[in-house]
């Protein structure tokens, strides 16, 4: 058992910023690698971010690497996506997942066994 809880989201600018944070109980984050999924209407679900045990590698899809960045704060037990220099086709709900995953291993292409709820991400002028 291992609850999610995303946050953060909302409508902002092209061009502005967001960050979503990824809440978890009853498990320390540090211990498994912790992903951002999006999915947008008529779009297969997109990984955006991933980032190993807490001493792992992170890495980006190709539409938005430069612009976001994936970070850990294990003193509050999350994982948080800033979202930097938006565009309309950011516009998701993004998720939250996780697997357990050894310490400095990366990110695999696999199955995530745990997923929050969902946040809404819209960007429009």
């Amino acid at each position: 058992q291992m609850p999610l809880v995303e946050s953060g989201g909302g409508l902002v600018q092209p061009g502005g910023s967001l960050r979503l944070s990824c809440a978890a109980s009853g498990s320390t984050l540090d211990y498994y690698a912790i992903a951002w999924f999006r999915q947008a209407p008529g779009k297969k679900r997109e990984r955006v971010s991933c980032i190993s045990s807490s001493d792992g590698i992170s890495d980006y899809a190709d539409s938005v690497k430069g612009r976001f960045t994936i970070s850990r704060d294990p003193a509050k037990n999350t994982v948080a996506l800033q979202m930097n220099s938006l565009k309309p086709e950011d516009t998701a709900v993004y998720y939250c997942a996780a697997y357990r995953a050894p310490l400095g291993s990366r990110c695999h292409q696999g199955k995530y066994d745990y997923w929050g709820q969902g946040t809404q991400v819209t960007v429009s002028s």
